[in-house]
């Protein structure tokens, strides 16, 4: 993937709070959570936990998984710009099955 995947909070403001009309303190008190929580999510500062993923999936009718996604694939983004290239142990043409 050569661009980042776009975070939950992007989603969760862009696709969901804006078009509803929906602040994020209406959102927060729908969830019976602290408005930081959801400020933290919009701006990126926090991830969508599973607890979370529940209560967005609940809320705006779609699943916790959606969510989890969503978060796990900016996660993976951020991890691998941070990590040096590792170069496979086992090619493709080989293995130590075919070797026996």
């Amino acid at each position: 993937m050569k661009r980042k995947p776009t975070s939950p909070g992007e989603i969760l403001f862009e696709e969901f709070l804006v078009p509803l009309e929906m602040t994020q303190k209406d959102l927060a008190k729908h969830l019976n959570c602290d408005y930081k929580v959801i400020n933290r999510i919009v701006n990126e500062k926090a991830s969508v936990t599973p607890e979370m993923a529940i209560k967005l999936g609940a809320a705006f009718k779609t699943t916790p998984t959606f969510w989890l996604n969503a978060q796990i694939a900016l996660d993976l983004w951020d991890l691998r710009k941070e990590q040096p290239k590792i170069r496979p142990l086992i090619s493709r043409r080989s293995s130590r099955s075919a070797r026996i």
